[in-house]
């Protein structure tokens, strides 16, 4: 080889030679360490926090009455209409009592008279039981203001009453009495009903006892032959004796007119301070304070079936009755201080 060529080769080193090979990660080419990226600052939101929930009881929104009122008196309607609605064999339409006769009735039993009840545990929850009340104050009030107490205080029991033969007789009267649930004071009537296990409403004085003078207020007159225990001792139901103060300031009896009272076939026309003088004006009771009291039941289960026939035995629980009545009006009228005011 002569010097021109080997002065080539050098000149040329990839003629013939080996390609050099360069260490990547040789000495001065080590990998730079990686720079880790700042992390941006996090802005986070405003927590906003609800307010405190209140310790005591929540207030719901109240109920609309008159809404419920509405769509009771729809729903009525489309009963009558349709004929959708029952009436059991005494006549009596719960459904009628409900939304026509009981309203009214309260509204005079809750801001009228102002009715206090007593005794309200007393009357069973369910099963028959006959009441037995004192009657008073020229217009049989006390009765339907009784009713008003039985269906509130039991939550929509209905006290079925059972009245004279007068009250079935007279126009319109006897028709409304009997869809309201009343029915004729017969023992066949009662026990059927009681045996039903319905509560039965009795005030044996009669027209003795709603008629009587206001001299005579508060002392119970006879109680007649003792029928309505006999009655309940064959259904064995309680009787719960039942004592009304306030009825008998209502319409103060002072006398009464008996030609008038034979023309209209009553058993008194009453005379009051206001009544017939201040004409139909008169005929607005007053506004007294009433209490209603139920007393403890007398049961009669206890007693056979032939217990019924003992007169003796019949008569002695018919004295217990009124004389329980009796000593009830005595206790609540030693403790009334005003008769408007209870």
């Amino acid at each position: 080889m002569n010097h021109a060529t080997r002065a080539g080769s050098e000149a040329n080193p990839m003629n013939g030679a080996e390609a050099q090979v360069i260490p990547l990660h040789g000495p001065g080419r080590e990998k730079p360490a990686e720079i880790p990226e700042q992390a941006e600052p996090r802005t986070e939101a405003p927590v906003v926090e609800f307010p405190a929930q209140p310790s005591g009881p929540v207030c719901e929104p109240a109920a609309d009455p008159l809404s419920e009122s509405v769509r009771s008196a729809l729903t009525f309607l489309r009963h009558r209409l349709t004929g959708d609605y029952a009436v059991d064999e005494f006549g009596f339409d719960a459904e009628l009592t409900e939304t026509l006769v009981l309203p009214p009735l309260r509204a005079l039993y809750e801001k009228w008279f102002r009715v206090d009840t007593f005794g309200v545990g007393n009357l069973p929850k369910a099963g028959g039981a006959l009441l037995v009340s004192n009657h008073s104050g020229t217009l049989p009030l006390d009765a339907l203001m009784t009713a008003v107490a039985v269906h509130d205080e039991t939550r929509g029991r209905h006290l079925r009453g059972l009245g004279a033969d007068l009250v079935f007789k007279l126009p319109l009267v006897g028709s409304f009495a009997r869809k309201s649930g009343q029915t004729l004071a017969c023992n066949a009537d009662a026990e059927r009903l009681l045996t039903n296990g319905e509560l039965v409403g009795v005030w044996p004085e009669g027209f003795k006892g709603v008629g009587k003078p206001f001299s005579a207020r508060y002392k119970l007159q006879r109680f007649g032959r003792g029928g309505f225990v006999s009655a309940a001792m064959r259904a064995g139901v309680p009787i719960i004796p039942v004592s009304v103060v306030g009825a008998e300031e209502t319409y103060p009896k002072i006398g009464e007119l008996k030609v008038l009272a034979r023309l209209f076939g009553l058993p008194y026309f009453p005379v009051t301070p206001f009544f017939p003088l201040l004409g139909p004006l008169g005929a607005v009771p007053l506004p007294t304070k009433w209490t209603i009291e139920f007393g403890e039941p007398i049961r009669t289960d206890d007693y056979g079936p032939e217990a019924v026939d003992d007169p003796m035995l019949v008569f002695t629980l018919t004295d217990q009755v009124r004389e329980s009545i009796q000593h009830a009006l005595y206790r609540r009228l030693s403790q009334r201080r005003s008769v408007f005011r209870g």
